[in-house]
């Protein structure tokens, strides 16, 4: 248990934390913004779990297994409570949130697949460029409710929404761009016996 293990670890005793504050409607409203904070604390951890790992070659196969599932416990809770919260259109949450749990789903596949055959499928630039965005994303989305739930001005909170909004076709268009690409740079491990 090193340092960018614990700091992986944190992460994901950090989710069911943020969702009680983010959904604990018995509490006064600022508990919002205390969700919001517990999340990008959260999510810096998952930058600063990387990071330190890789400057001091302390990468261990059990931070290999948590990270990704850490950072996509993460994202689908920060996803599925703006959709109940309607910060998300159910519509739109529900094709979101399928995009993310199938790019997932892929990218297990093929490092199921590359662990086969000894070979590690890392992160690449469009994966982290995703990555960014979806947590800019969620964290807009997040401070969105929050502000709702203090009844500001609609101006305000419409412009929010449309920054918002558009961040959202951006990401969703970058999770199927990265897996597609994912796909094409490791096609020789579905392609090969």
């Amino acid at each position: 248990m090193n340092l960018p293990n614990k700091l992986t670890l944190l992460r994901v005793i950090l989710v069911p934390v943020f969702l009680f504050f983010y959904l604990a409607t018995f509490l006064p409203s600022y508990t919002k913004i205390i969700a919001l904070a517990i999340f990008v604390i959260a999510e810096l951890t998952d930058f600063l779990d990387g990071y330190i790992a890789r400057k001091y070659n302390m990468v261990t196969d059990f931070g290999k297994f948590l990270d990704p599932i850490a950072d996509k416990i993460l994202s689908v809770a920060g996803v599925l409570v703006l959709v109940v919260d309607q910060i998300i259109p159910a519509p739109f949450g529900v094709i979101f949130a399928f995009l993310m749990i199938f790019r997932d789903f892929i990218m297990s596949g093929l490092r199921l697949l590359g662990a086969n055959k000894n070979v590690v499928i890392m992160a690449d630039k469009l994966g982290k460029i995703k990555t960014i965005f979806l947590f800019i994303t969620l964290i807009l989305g997040l401070l969105i409710s929050y502000l709702v739930s203090l009844s500001i001005s609609a101006s305000v909170i419409n412009g929010l929404y449309l920054a918002f909004y558009i961040l959202l076709g951006i990401t969703a268009i970058l999770i199927v761009l990265s897996c597609v690409n994912y796909l094409f740079n490791n096609r020789n491990l579905i392609t090969t016996k």
